[in-house]
């Protein structure tokens, strides 16, 4: 019985790769934060291999980011993180939108959820990165459940019926975290992003209200201590936010399952994702083919 259920629900939700490949076209991916910065951090690295693939990649911050400062808000913060998330695109190689909704103040309401539909649709996301429902910061946790909301209803007609629905269900997936509650993050996919480490350092550093002002005083730092200087600001930026981290069993496990004729032990950077149970469940082939940097 369970078998027949599980056919049934791969046939009705469209899990067969053929119906989900579009011969010689690019692969068009969607990731979805709460804030400008959100997708730069966890995905910024696979965004920029799969745009020098030629694949379309967009990120999506579903806040304005106008609350994130100590100094300043509103309107002139909201604008100035839109203008870094701009820039940090042009780096990457990808569209970025940000949305209207105040920062602090998400909440997965319906007008919330046909927002982020009508993004998944128009953009016709074969992959959909979110965030996973369980984290500090009350934004991140709404953005992960109306992401999740999202997964199925984007191929029901009469949901959202003003944005033509998709013809198949994306893969949904998880940008990773560090929570361990309730389950820790799944090491599902492994992408090593050392070739473009270059490149995600210079995006994030883009979003200077938070790289250099916000975040450090939320941490309780000396301001007075950060550097001035581009290059100095970026050596400082790595040490501090995105500093080479020892890989544990299960990191090394993923690496040496997606990279098996790789010295794993000369990796220095990676980006790992897990698979959400609600979207299409790709098979390790499938994957291959929907993250072609594995190849």
């Amino acid at each position: 019985m369970k078998k027949l259920t599980f056919l049934l629900l791969t046939v009705f939700m469209g899990f067969n790769i053929s119906a989900q490949v579009k011969a010689n076209e690019p692969l068009r991916i969607i990731a979805i934060g709460a804030h400008p910065d959100d997708c730069d951090a966890k995905f910024g690295g696979t965004a920029a291999l799969y745009a020098k693939l030629g694949h379309k990649v967009k990120f999506l911050a579903l806040t304005n980011g106008d609350a994130g400062h100590q100094d300043m808000g509103g309107g002139v913060l909201g604008k100035r993180r839109r203008a870094e998330a701009k820039r940090a695109g042009e780096l990457l190689g990808v569209e970025y939108d940000v949305l209207d909704n105040h920062d602090a103040e998400l909440i997965p309401t319906l007008a919330v959820r046909h927002q982020v539909i009508r993004k998944i649709r128009d953009w016709d996301a074969d992959i959909v990165l979110g965030l996973r429902p369980n984290d500090y910061h009350p934004d991140h946790r709404n953005a992960g459940i109306v992401v999740q909301d999202a997964a199925y209803l984007v191929i029901v007609p009469n949901v959202t019926p003003d944005t033509p629905p998709l013809k198949k269900n994306p893969i949904f997936l998880y940008m990773q975290d560090g929570f361990q509650k309730p389950y820790p993050f799944s090491k599902d996919i492994a992408v090593v992003i050392d070739e473009v480490m270059d490149l995600k350092q210079r995006a994030f550093a883009a979003h200077e209200s938070q790289v250099f002002e916000w975040m450090p005083w939320v941490m309780g730092m000396d301001m007075n201590a950060i550097p001035k200087g581009e290059k100095e600001r970026l050596e400082w930026m790595k040490d501090v936010y995105l500093k080479e981290k020892v890989l544990d069993k299960s990191s090394l496990d993923a690496l040496k399952k997606w990279y098996p004729n790789t010295d794993v032990s000369k990796v220095k950077n990676v980006e790992f994702f897990e698979i959400c149970e609600y979207g299409k469940q790709p098979t390790d082939e499938e994957i291959k083919y929907f993250f072609p940097m594995l190849k």
